[in-house]
């Protein structure tokens, strides 16, 4: 019952930003050049940014725009696990409370249709995750590889001979001031380059887009 309440509260909260930001990110091919009309990084010493690449994808315009749109869609299948949920704990409530008052038969009766409700739930709730996550990934991956070419650009044009991924979990990055950040850099260069207006502002209440480390 946990596992199933956990997958549903997941699939409930929306967040669909958060757990894309956690989807990994397709290594960049090592062989990829630069378009012919940014000139090479000239020679001299390292110059070196940080990116939360992963978070970066995800707040896009075009990612906010692609991940909201995915979260509606499933919007009926959470409505439809919540209301398969609550009718669970319903059930479990009334045979506590009116347990001692019911026969034998009557209480095995409404324990089996208490279990086979838990299987459903626990079977329609991973089903629904696992479409949800496959579009996701197919989602992010489609969107990743365009926000890779514009930041691949973005570091050529300005001198940047390294460019690390602070948002993979074993970066080897310890100390990173926030001018090396170009994480909204590279958002902002997308947008433009995607032409996707902003997303509206979310009602008071909701749940704020994640933000990349040190993006403000």
């Amino acid at each position: 019952m946990k596992l199933s309440l956990a997958i549903a509260t997941t699939l409930a909260s929306g967040l669909i930003l958060n757990a894309a930001a956690q989807v990994p990110a397709a290594p960049a091919p090592a062989e990829a050049s630069a378009p012919s009309s940014v000139p090479a990084a000239p020679a001299g010493p390292a110059k070196i940014a940080v990116v939360a690449f992963q978070v970066a994808v995800a707040q896009t315009n075009e990612g906010q725009r692609n991940f909201a749109d995915l979260q509606k869609k499933y919007d009926p299948k959470r409505q439809q696990l919540k209301a398969l949920n609550d009718d669970v704990d319903s059930l479990t409530k009334q045979l506590q409370t009116q347990g001692d008052k019911l026969s034998d038969s009557e209480k095995a009766s409404r324990a089996k249709t208490i279990d086979d409700k838990k299987k459903q739930l626990q079977r329609q709730a991973e089903d629904a995750q696992n479409d949800m996550q496959q579009e996701m990934q197919e989602l992010y991956n489609g969107l990743a590889s365009k926000v890779y070419d514009v930041l691949a650009s973005y570091a050529q044009q300005h001198g940047y001979t390294l460019v690390l991924d602070v948002a993979q979990q074993q970066t080897p990055v310890l100390y990173a001031t926030e001018s090396t950040n170009i994480t909204k850099a590279v958002i902002d260069a997308y947008n433009v380059k995607s032409g996707v207006p902003a997303p509206p502002a979310p009602p008071a209440g909701a749940a704020p887009a994640p933000k990349a480390p040190g993006v403000h």
